[in-house]
């Protein structure tokens, strides 16, 4: 196999389609910040995009039994999810004035819609069919949010590992319906009992355990700066997406993606 050579005209901004990109900010009022707080949001669908690319070859390497390769796509994950928890501190520069200027020109638009954080929340084990309905006019985008809600989730196939190497998962796991929510099973927080009270001898399952534990903190981490922020520039009112604001936002920092591997500490 030969390497292509590269045309010779080829330039950064060609590469990187730059006038495309740096086209794609339409602000829909005179107001400075409303352009921070549209670059911030698409800064984020971007690193959404890599981060659903990681996951997606970590959950083939994983389910492929590739326990180690998967490692470095999951660690790039969680410092790509640090970068973007950074970016509220961004966003928090502008006050409760600058937010209120522009607000209105949002409609009903909200980040709570969007389709790539819903398809990483499901392959990573948070199922939720009724976000769906916000992408209906959208059906490439639907599709792939539905997909990922009927695939195993990055737990499921780790799960399946755990199985294979003949630690203890209940069937009624292993055989679930993985387009439903999971629900945290005593039986599988046993058998990654059994993994971190040996860790010698199962160490690619520990160090994988480990890995997940990283995105839920990550997410977690994510999850409390957005609560944060919000109250910080818009206090206690509702979202533009008619969620509860703040209070929906703190009702997301009790959900874990991998329940077990958070609860299991307690009993080491």
């Amino acid at each position: 196999m030969t390497d292509t050579a590269p045309p010779s005209s080829i330039t950064y901004s060609g590469y990187l389609a730059l006038d495309d990109l740096l086209a794609a900010q339409h602000p829909l009022s005179d107001q400075h910040d409303e352009m921070l707080f549209v670059i911030i949001h698409q800064t984020k669908e971007l690193w959404l995009k890599q981060i659903l690319h990681e996951v997606a070859l970590a959950q083939s390497l994983v389910r492929g039994g590739n326990l180690v390769p998967a490692y470095k796509s999951l660690a790039r994950v969680s410092r790509i999810q640090s970068v973007m928890t950074m970016s509220w501190d961004i966003l928090a520069t502008m006050t409760p004035a600058d937010y209120l200027r522009f607000r209105g020109v949002l409609g009903s638009s909200s980040g709570f819609q969007s389709d790539q954080f819903r398809r990483l929340e499901s392959m990573l084990g948070l199922k939720d069919a009724r976000f769906l309905r916000f992408h209906e006019e959208r059906p490439e985008a639907w599709n792939a949010l539905k997909a990922a809600i009927d695939a195993p989730s990055l737990y499921d196939d780790a799960l399946a590992q755990l199985a294979r190497a003949g630690l203890p998962v209940p069937a009624e796991v292993l055989n679930r319906d993985v387009s439903q929510p999971y629900e945290a099973s005593e039986g599988v927080e046993n058998a990654w009992l059994e993994v971190y009270r040996d860790t010698e001898k199962w160490w690619p399952l520990y160090q994988l355990a480990e890995k997940l534990v990283d995105l839920d903190d990550a997410l977690l981490t994510w999850r409390h700066k957005h609560v944060v922020t919000v109250e910080r520039i818009i206090g206690r009112r509702r979202g533009t997406g008619g969620t509860d604001g703040v209070g929906y936002l703190t009702e997301t920092l009790q959900r874990r993606c991998f329940p077990e591997l958070w609860a299991l500490r307690t009993r080491l």
